[in-house]
């Protein structure tokens, strides 16, 4: 009785869309930034890490750090 007056293939198709927005926002919403990402801004940090690396010497590290703190 309900598959011929279409009311039946209403409410499925409609819980389909709901479970298809639901699994839509859980795989593709919004996120937030990772911790990544909010350390590599900072300059310091950055300083410190190049530092660590052996990128620059103590010398160029004491020179941009001091600037740094001239910028604060």
């Amino acid at each position: 009785m309900f598959y011929r007056d279409g009311f039946f293939w209403g409410m499925h198709l409609v819980w389909w869309a709901i479970w298809l927005v639901a699994l839509g926002w859980i795989f593709f919403g919004p996120s937030g930034t990772s911790y990544a990402e909010t350390k590599e801004d900072d300059p310091a940090t950055t300083l410190k890490i190049r530092f660590a690396k052996g990128e620059i010497s103590k010398e160029e590290y004491e020179e941009s750090k001091e600037l740094l703190k001239l910028d604060s």
